[in-house]
């Protein structure tokens, strides 16, 4: 990886953290009662980022020869099979029970959420057990 790329990765990082601090998804309290349909704040950031996130994948490969640090745009089709209804499934229980999902949980510890520890080790730990019990062998 290059300096650039690196340092593109790192303020990305930094904006996608500084974001999920500010629209409060760090907070498993707000993101809970969000999922239990008390407070519907997080609706809003949900459909912005859904919103731009289309806009980008839409019209930048239009608008741009080649990505800025790649030779072309991909395309990485996603298969709806029992695998991909699994995991999700999983995702959804692990959001539920700990109140963040993995982006927020570890925004959440450079805001001091330090609870958010055990929520880190969980999905490290099942990433692991993916890994290495779950993946396609190659």
């Amino acid at each position: 990886m290059s300096t650039k790329q690196l340092v593109s990765v790192l303020l990305a990082g930094v904006l996608f953290g500084f974001g999920l601090a500010l629209s409060t998804m760090v907070n498993p309290a707000v993101v809970l009662a969000f999922l239990r349909w008390q407070d519907f704040g997080l609706l809003l950031v949900l459909g912005g980022a859904t919103t731009l996130t289309f806009v980008a994948y839409q019209s930048l490969p239009r608008l741009m020869r080649r990505p800025l640090f790649g030779a072309q745009f991909d395309r990485h089709p996603a298969a709806m099979d029992a695998r991909t209804l699994g995991g999700a499934a999983l995702f959804g229980i692990g959001w539920g029970i700990s109140g963040v999902c993995p982006g927020p949980a570890i925004a959440g510890l450079g805001t001091g959420n330090f609870s958010l520890l055990w929520v880190v080790v969980a999905m490290a730990l099942g990433a692991w057990v993916q890994g290495r019990f779950f993946a396609p062998r190659s």
